[in-house]
């Protein structure tokens, strides 16, 4: 018997990693900081045929793109003349498991099954799990959930049980955890002892499913207007929507459109606190995954993420809670769709983003998802007021995290705000200083940052050297 220790456990993470996907990371790495991204991708990656080919297999892509023809003539009334750009929505909720969340599993669940594996572990609070589930089930292999799911009161966001209801139904085992570090270590321990693939949401096989996303919604907008869209908002979390719809769009041969992501602003709110996590209405698509993860990608499961944000970011954009829940309503409404609110994260920063765009000008919102009894709006809501916060209408200016959601009276208030990339790059760069303190930073290391960063090579060392005088 192994050492069951927490300490034990994460020592040996490296040696379970590499059994449990059969990736060799060291394979890619250049420094301690550099790795060959591309060729990352590249070696357990698929063609994109073949990627359509597995994921029509079992019931994933081929999406629906709808303009909303109803959200848009009610937008340009508070537009000035000529302005309000066409507002079109892919409708990722068609897939099987009813999220985008499939395109990301359907590849790891296929090079499961290829391999051999007997089943498949995910820890995910998300569709992620639904997802891979569903991609399981298909495939004949067996299939375990993790989710962080309870506070120390045993209390479980709606959101987050009704997606463990959802893996079951698929026929997954699901294990719930409490907040805090017990996630990483039970997930481990399960690919230890099962011998499961991991199907991590940060492999080159999930980011590569996802490129299918972007490369459809180019054809299908090419198809019907005869041109690309302005731009592609999307929602932004851990930033494997952002990275393999990012790549997709631009296999697609669309070089001049630009990619834009979203959250829900739940700043000053800690994710990994027992109190503040079931004070966030939202379980994904919040500034607690997406600054973090778009500062540091490598805080994952694995030893190298394939999600880097910040290598196809055009923008970044924020919005409340309330704007979200307000847009949910909205499209319901306007457009007779109902979907779930965090996949209408996008949605609210693509209509505030829509005003001040030309109205030939087109900007396609990249997905949405399934709604349900504990995805609903009014649970959501619910669950926030027993938790003491104050739900009520008015100017979302006034929204704070954990204390105040207010929902707008009108389309026109709805205004996200942008954060600047270059903070987000900033922070990146610091991190890596904090990182690697003694570290004599090399030619290759500067190279490997330029690129991820989209800066230039003397930006990188001029940015690190005003960082490192006030560290």
């Amino acid at each position: 018997m192994k050492d069951r220790s927490y300490q034990a456990v994460t020592a040996r993470k490296n040696e379970i990693m590499k059994a449990s996907m059969g990736i060799d990371y060291d394979e890619f790495i250049i420094t301690p900081i550099a790795f060959d991204y591309e060729k990352m991708m590249h070696k357990a990656g698929y063609p994109l045929d073949e990627i359509f080919s597995i994921q029509r297999q079992t019931k994933v892509a081929d999406t629906p793109l709808f303009e909303l023809t109803g959200i848009t003539k009610e937008l340009r009334k508070h537009c000035a003349p000529g302005m309000g750009a066409r507002i079109f929505l892919k409708d990722e909720a068609a897939n099987a498991s009813g999220s985008f969340k499939a395109r990301r599993a359907s590849v790891s669940v296929f090079e499961a099954q290829k391999r051999g594996y007997a089943g498949v572990v995910a820890a995910t609070s998300g569709n992620y799990g639904a997802a891979v589930a569903s991609q399981a089930a298909q495939r004949g292999l067996k299939c375990i959930i993790l989710q962080e799911v309870f506070d120390s009161r045993g209390m479980g966001q709606p959101e987050i049980l009704e997606k463990g209801r959802k893996c079951e139904a698929y026929g997954a085992e699901v294990l719930q955890l409490s907040v805090g570090p017990e996630l990483f270590y039970y997930l481990l321990l399960t690919l230890e002892e099962t011998g499961f693939f991991n199907a991590s949401l940060y492999t080159p096989f999930g980011i590569a499913g996802v490129e299918t996303l972007g490369y459809e919604l180019v054809e299908q907008v090419r198809s019907r207007i005869g041109k690309d869209p302005d731009v592609v908002m999307v929602t932004h979390a851990g930033g494997g929507n952002v990275t393999g719809t990012a790549r997709g769009v631009a296999k697609a041969g669309a070089v001049n459109v630009k990619i834009h992501g979203a959250s829900v602003d739940l700043s000053g709110l800690h994710m990994a606190s027992d109190r503040d996590f079931n004070r966030k209405s939202f379980t994904t698509g919040h500034t607690g995954f997406g600054i973090p993860f778009a500062t540091w990608p490598d805080r994952v499961d694995v030893p190298r993420n394939a999600a880097r944000p910040l290598r196809y970011l055009d923008g970044y954009h924020l919005v409340s809670q309330g704007e979200v829940f307000f847009v949910t309503q909205l499209l319901a409404v306007l457009e007779g769709i109902e979907r779930g609110p965090a996949g209408n994260t996008s949605l609210a920063a693509a209509i505030s983003m829509a005003r001040d765009m030309r109205d030939d000008q087109v900007i396609v919102v990249q997905e949405t998802e399934y709604t349900g009894a504990g995805k609903h709006p009014t649970a959501q809501l619910s669950f926030a007021r027993n938790n003491g916060i104050i739900v009520r209408t008015g100017d979302p200016a006034d929204n704070k995290p954990g204390e105040v959601i207010v929902i707008p009276e009108h389309l026109g208030q709805i205004r996200a705000r942008e954060y600047p990339l270059s903070e987000l790059r900033s922070s990146y760069l610091k991190n890596v200083l904090r990182i690697f303190p003694d570290y004599v930073f090399t030619e290759k290391d500067y190279a490997f940052l330029a690129e991820e960063l989209r800066m230039s090579v003397e930006g990188v060392t001029r940015e690190m050297a005003s960082l490192a005088s006030h560290l």
